[in-house]
């Protein structure tokens, strides 16, 4: 990158346990494994693996899982001094039970969860004026508090020249309504510079199918400079500008799809920060339209890493090694 920075990738948002199932009891009932995630963290995980520099900005319980989370965040290489350890709430617990293909379904102990109690005078601005990207979901934006300090947190990044990466991670138990999840999930879109989202969350948001969809989203949010679309097991579509690549994915047999967008979103923008050329602040700036080829080079290892994340349980353990990567 052009200057000094003290730290590449922020995120901001919750960090979580998931109870994931693994097998059932003869009555049906699931045998659940415990796996720390949290989309952000797991965005986090991700790109720290491919060597980003990173710090978690969030709040958990002061419990056991709050404990252990902290542990597992700073063991992934994650930055954890601005992480809130709370009396008030307990650490948010989250139930994933799966079907036959690996896909999930979420229960949520979170009424309320530690992370949805962050505050806006708790966010450290420094931080974030001194990275590269700020990375954002919208289940902060459930609560009042959590919506005040995502706003805040992308404000000041965009204020300082600093990249605002989304992610919608659509999770329906969590709000009031889907037309409350919509709305929420379109004004924090509406700050972003680039977003990972999938084509299911593309057509709940904008009405967009498959085809064309990352061209629309652009025209949509003219303030976006780079868009991708995921496709499944079937890749995904990155563009920026007039500039598009389709991605194709890795053959796999997923056993647990659990984090894999937010391992994807992660390796993305790792990967953006690495290629040569690329200049964080033009590209917050909208000076910088990406290449092609630069597209596909990020776009192919994230693709790929998403991929085999599928292939483990939870999210943060499940990161592939990039020396693998061929």
């Amino acid at each position: 990158m052009a200057e000094f920075r003290s730290c590449d990738i922020v995120a901001i948002g919750e960090v979580l346990i998931d109870f994931t199932c693994e097998s059932k009891d003869d009555a049906g009932y699931p045998l659940l494994q415990a796996h720390p995630g949290g989309a952000p963290a797991n965005f986090l995980a991700a790109a720290a693996k491919l060597g980003a520099r990173t710090s978690f900005i969030g709040k958990v319980g002061n419990d056991a899982f709050g404990r252990l989370l902290l542990k597992t965040l700073a063991s992934k290489g994650i930055d954890t001094s601005n992480v809130i350890v709370t009396e008030d709430a307990f650490t948010t617990l989250a139930f994933v039970t799966l079907d036959e293909k690996g896909d999930r379904e979420f229960s949520f102990a979170r009424k309320p969860g530690a992370d949805s109690m962050l505050r806006p005078d708790e966010i450290s601005v420094e931080l974030i004026k001194n990275a590269a990207v700020l990375h954002m979901g919208s289940l902060l934006m459930t609560t009042e508090s959590g919506k005040a300090s995502t706003l805040f947190a992308s404000d000041v990044a965009r204020e300082n020249g600093v990249i605002v990466s989304y992610d919608p991670n659509y999770r329906p138990p969590l709000w009031k309504s889907p037309d409350d999840a919509k709305e929420m999930m379109l004004l924090a879109a509406g700050k972003a510079d680039m977003m990972k989202i999938s084509e299911d969350e593309a057509e709940f948001m904008f009405g967009f199918k498959r085809v064309n969809a990352a061209e629309k989203i652009l025209e949509a949010l003219p303030q976006l400079k780079l868009v991708m679309v995921t496709l499944g097991p079937d890749g995904a579509v990155i563009r920026s500008g007039k500039n598009e690549v389709r991605v194709s994915a890795p053959k796999v047999t997923p056993v647990d799809t659990t984090g894999a967008g937010d391992i994807c979103g992660g390796s993305l923008a790792a990967g953006l920060l690495k290629l040569e050329g690329f200049d964080a602040r033009k590209f917050a700036k909208g000076e910088l339209i990406l290449s092609a080829d630069m597209l596909e080079k990020a776009g192919r290892y994230a693709v790929w890493a998403a991929s085999m994340s599928t292939m483990k349980h939870g999210g943060m353990d499940s990161v592939p090694s990039p020396e693998e990567f061929v």
